[in-house]
């Protein structure tokens, strides 16, 4: 049961990482390319949190611990890092959106 939540949620973080990158290539304002990049990298970070916790359930082994707490750890770092950088930038999209629009 919690281990398919686990991969609904791994599935869940992908599907936003490939959908933040492909914003990112069809975007052509700088700021919002980078806004989209830090999403998806949000997502990408999140991934590696869900698998590393998923991990934790399957294989309750001294390895998987240490493999999977390495995982999460990173996985947090990445989703505090590029949730502030994305904060930042997001000041600013609706700015240049609303500059550029034709």
């Amino acid at each position: 049961m919690i281990n398919a939540l686990f991969v609904v949620l791994i599935v869940l973080s992908f599907v936003f990482y490939f959908y933040f990158k492909t914003k990112q290539f069809r975007s052509e304002l700088p700021i919002a390319k980078k806004w989209y990049a830090n999403r998806s990298l949000i997502a990408l970070g999140s991934l590696l949190f869900f698998f590393g916790i998923n991990q934790l359930t399957l294989f309750p082994s001294t390895i998987t611990y240490v493999i999977s707490g390495v995982l999460i750890l990173i996985g947090l770092y990445a989703m505090v890092y590029y949730f502030r950088v994305a904060k930042h930038y997001g000041q600013f999209v609706e700015e240049e959106f609303r500059l550029n629009q034709k």
